[in-house]
């Protein structure tokens, strides 16, 4: 791999991370247009430029998560979850970057699981005849003099708490649950916890938000382990290599962490649905 190939890696990364088509899928197609030969290096490099992304994710909601103790416990306990499985099933988890075909039918597969979803909770919307957010509100309601009344807390934390009242410390958990499935490459991270939320009626605002907030403790652990495991094997070129696409990673994400953030919690996930269904059969056709 060339410093080139890694910049458009990274920019791959920086655009797919935070949408729900599989940011890792998208880095396995383009290593293969790319001609690039799966290795254990490009398997490490698939796993820690992610985190050039997250570093975004990180300066855009690092405050945030920081002012509020009950944020930073739940981010941690979601994590809870994947990091053990990670753990058991880490050498799988390589192995199965490395299955181009696997990656596009899950790829495929996934993308008409979320169009069933996205009716699902259509036709759930429209028979309670309001959207899930009102629910959300009155779970806030109920606990708001509770929160008011917690000694040591600053007005900042307190507004947080309020606001991410419905992500109770099990719902984290069991969002860190649904976040297991993304282990498997091809499965988008995003997608597995905002589904996730929301099955757990929190709006979808709140889930994208919880999302992008539990990638941090989740990647940044992933990375670090990858690194552990295999950085005695990377040369000084392959270094360059990775310092150049986690920087790219991180500048095209930061640039545009905003603007998708907004637009997927505002849209329907159907565009990101067909997209996958689509790129994953033109990879079978083209690619593999």
């Amino acid at each position: 791999m060339n410093i080139l190939q890694s910049i458009i890696l990274g920019i791959v990364e920086g655009i797919t991370e935070f949408l729900p088509v599989s940011s890792t899928a998208h880095i396995v197609f383009a290593t293969k247009i790319l001609q690039i030969s799966a290795t254990q290096f490009t398997k490490s490099f698939d796993i820690i430029i992610q985190s050039g992304a997250i570093l975004a994710a990180v300066l855009f909601f690092g405050k945030k998560i920081m002012s509020s103790r009950q944020l930073m416990l739940k981010s941690i306990v979601g994590f809870i979850p994947t990091g053990i499985v990670g753990l058991l099933l880490y050498k799988k988890i390589k192995e199965l970057l490395g299955n181009g075909s696997a990656i596009a039918w899950v790829l495929i597969l996934g993308g008409i699981a979320m169009l069933f979803l996205e009716r699902y909770f259509k036709d759930k919307e429209d028979r309670e005849g309001k959207d899930e957010i009102d629910t959300e509100l009155g779970m806030q309601a109920g606990v708001e003099g509770k929160v008011e009344n917690q000694e040591g807390m600053n007005p900042v934390e307190i507004k947080l708490q309020k606001t991410y009242a419905s992500i109770t410390l099990k719902k984290a958990f069991l969002i860190g649950c649904y976040q297991c499935l993304a282990l498997i490459p091809g499965v988008s991270r995003s997608a597995a916890t905002v589904y996730g939320g929301r099955l757990l009626n929190i709006s979808r605002e709140k889930a994208v938000d919880f999302s992008f907030m539990l990638a941090i403790p989740t990647m940044v652990v992933a990375t670090l382990y990858d690194i552990y495991k295999n950085a005695s094997s990377f040369n000084n070129d392959q270094l360059g290599v990775l310092a150049v696409g986690f920087l790219a990673s991180f500048f095209v994400a930061y640039a545009v962490i905003a603007s998708l953030l907004s637009f997927i919690k505002k849209n329907s996930f159907n565009v990101f649905a067909w997209y996958r269904i689509i790129v994953g059969i033109l990879a079978l056709l083209f690619i593999f």
